[in-house]
């Protein structure tokens, strides 16, 4: 679609090479869910002639190493639970309700960015740079700065086709609460045909519109603590709220229907909440933790372990890398379909 609307713009002239625009509408690494690629961006670089570059390989593979860990092992082993504490959430506590969203949480934001990661890296093994999709999304110090960092391709695609065409941040304080919840309410029905979508969407406009109102939406432009190993009181608290939100969200992103998405944060926020979980898996609580350590000390990177370990003697820093493939290799059980593929 954005292909004929730059057309139609005059953005770009409409490409007459049957080969070249045959593997720009069927570039295998890319779905209709994303990472989402404009001809403006793949289009020059397929025409263009490129070389093996050595680097750019080892890189990618890299990439898709990470990616495939973030799937397997993560978001996959996130699932199994996710999925038995969402399904039969009647009978658990709050507590395990909580722990349920949050392993939903990490299994969405795994599955997609992992997806996206082997993507860029395959793409980058032909020589390809495909759209970054994701910028650790969960250390965001607001939900403006969550927008920009959660599954970029498509949020980019709606601002340059939809938000700005609208008007965009121009024009009266109402045009642009309109706007945004044009936006998300979109964005919602893209996601499918049921009510939980549309509500997702509208929560997250509802939550976008204090920084509307107060125009502290590109408050957040730099990365969290940057050139510091720890955030401050400040951004904790931020990034703590912003995520709290954000599993709230997550909630009718995941349940059946509406029903089950009320009685599910009813149970969450109930007295059971300070219980002890009726489900309470160690290891892979464990595997979350380490990951979101990797992935802080990597949030300036254009992924987590791009330059992970390059100060390291280089036996301990292939150690890294064979642990990775050996934690893929023994999570490797139940396949889970990448959640993405049913939108």
């Amino acid at each position: 679609m954005s292909y004929i609307i730059d057309i139609y713009k005059n953005r770009i002239k409409e490409e007459r090479n049957f080969i070249d625009y045959s593997l720009f509408v069927s570039f295998f690494p890319l779905l209709v869910a994303g990472p989402i690629e404009r001809a403006t961006h793949l289009l020059p670089q397929i025409k263009r002639e490129r070389t093996f570059d050595t680097s750019k390989a080892v890189d990618g593979l890299r990439q898709i190493l990470w990616g495939l860990f973030k799937k397997i092992v993560i978001a996959d082993s996130c699932a199994e639970y996710a999925n038995m504490i969402f399904n039969n959430s009647s009978q658990y506590n709050g507590s395990t309700l909580i722990l349920g969203a949050l392993f939903f949480t990490f299994q969405i934001y795994c599955d997609f960015s992992g997806y996206s990661d082997i993507a860029l890296g395959t793409a980058r093994l032909f020589g390809i740079d495909l759209l970054k999709n994701f910028a650790f999304p969960y250390f965001s110090r607001d939900i403006a700065e969550f927008w920009r960092r959660w599954h970029i391709s498509l949020s980019s695609w709606f601002r340059d086709y939809l938000y700005i065409p609208l008007g965009g941040s121009k024009g009266s304080i109402w045009k642009k609460v309109r706007n945004t919840f044009i936006i998300f309410l979109v964005s919602g029905f893209w996601h499918g045909a049921n009510w939980t979508f549309i509500v997702w969407g509208l929560l997250n406009a509802l939550y976008i519109m204090p920084s509307i109102f107060f125009e502290t939406n590109r408050r957040n432009l730099d990365v969290v603590a940057q050139g510091r190993v720890f955030p401050n009181l400040r951004e904790i608290l931020s990034m703590g709220v912003t995520f709290g939100l954000t599993v709230i969200a997550w909630v009718f992103f995941r349940a059946k229907d509406l029903h089950h998405a009320f009685e599910y944060l009813g149970g969450m926020f109930s007295t059971s909440g300070f219980s002890k979980p009726q489900i309470f898996p160690r290891s892979i609580l464990l595997l979350i933790a380490v990951f979101i350590l990797i992935e802080w000390r990597g949030r300036t990177q254009e992924y987590a372990i791009a330059n992970f370990g390059f100060n390291f003697p280089k036996p301990v820093r292939w150690a890294f890398y064979y642990t990775l493939v050996l934690a893929i290799v023994w999570f490797a059980g139940e396949k889970q379909q990448f959640i993405y593929f049913q939108f």
